[in-house]
């Protein structure tokens, strides 16, 4: 069983300025009610404000409710924050801490948007305005569902944003696989950073994650993983410069969630970046992702159960 978040505000209408897609958001939802799998949908709240503000700059948190956001820093999003914007990104937020919540209850949940890995303290970059990761992160510690959270990266952009908003705390352990040569130009420094080259492969790709990923969970223990699932390091992505195959992006994604399970650790994915003028290709990408999770997370439902 699929346990997916979504929410109709999700799908805004298209800024008047800017490049950003977000037509993939309703075709991810197509993909998965077509696929025949079992699915439950379920539908956020948005985030609260307060929320947002213990992570992000009051003042900015401001400027995003007003929908007045400066030009300047609404260049570095990608588009106009208009009030459909607003609410799509309260609620894409919202999302994520939902599917936190239902991990807790079903060992793996995901959210149909966000993963929005670029924004910063006071501004958002990147076509992200609210960072649900940190946001989320925070939260599950601050309610004490958890301790010690993990955040996987595997976006192939790294997280800057996530690794910015919790540099220093010793209670969120950021780890981002991505390609070295991409956007962002400068980089922030996350808890384990993995530059990877242009074009590396499915076999490259999975010789790096299962050297690492175990490593982390290892010295950091933490209680609750956040994955930023991204399938823009797709070798037909348009903004991709890693090479994975469908198999590969399925071999990532299931490698992730059975090193998260096997602990007995809950799991919430975000969609993270996918793009191409094929949007419908791009939401495929997206919705066999959450799927391929959803069944590896069907050999460990039986301690999620106890949780």
């Amino acid at each position: 069983m699929l346990h997916v978040v979504h929410h109709a505000d999700y799908m805004a209408p298209r800024p008047e300025r800017g490049t950003f897609r977000f037509d993939k958001y309703y075709l991810v939802m197509e993909e998965l009610r077509a696929s025949g799998a079992p699915i439950t949908e379920h539908a956020p709240e948005p985030m609260p404000r307060q929320w947002l503000e213990a992570v992000h700059c009051p003042a900015y948190v401001d400027e995003v409710f007003r929908a007045e956001v400066p030009r300047v820093k609404e260049r570095r999003i990608g588009f106009p924050v208009t009030p459909a914007i607003r609410d799509r990104v309260r609620h894409t937020n919202g999302g994520t801490w939902l599917a936190a919540q239902l991990a807790m209850t079903h060992g793996y949940a995901a959210n149909s948007a966000a993963g929005s890995h670029h924004a910063l303290h006071d501004t958002g970059a990147g076509y992200c305005v609210f960072n649900d990761l940190a946001v989320t992160a925070n939260r599950l510690i601050a309610e004490r569902h958890a301790a010690r959270v993990l955040i996987v990266d595997c976006d192939v952009h790294q997280g800057d944003g996530t690794a910015s908003l919790t540099a220093g705390r010793e209670d969120i352990f950021t780890l981002s696989l991505h390609a070295e040569k991409n956007f962002p130009v400068r980089k922030a420094r996350s808890s384990r950073d993995i530059g990877l080259p242009d074009g590396m492969d499915d076999d490259g790709y999975m010789a790096v994650l299962t050297r690492h990923l175990p490593e982390v969970f290892a010295d950091f223990a933490p209680d609750f993983v956040l994955y930023q699932a991204g399938v823009d390091p797709h070798r037909d992505d348009k903004l991709g410069r890693l090479a994975l195959s469908d198999a590969g992006l399925a071999a990532r994604d299931r490698f992730v969630i059975a090193e998260a399970r096997k602990r007995g650790l809950p799991v919430a994915s975000a969609l993270g970046g996918g793009y191409g003028d094929d949007a419908r290709a791009v939401a495929a990408r997206h919705a066999a992702s959450m799927l391929a999770m959803a069944e590896e997370n069907t050999a460990f439902c039986a301690p999620a159960s106890t949780s």
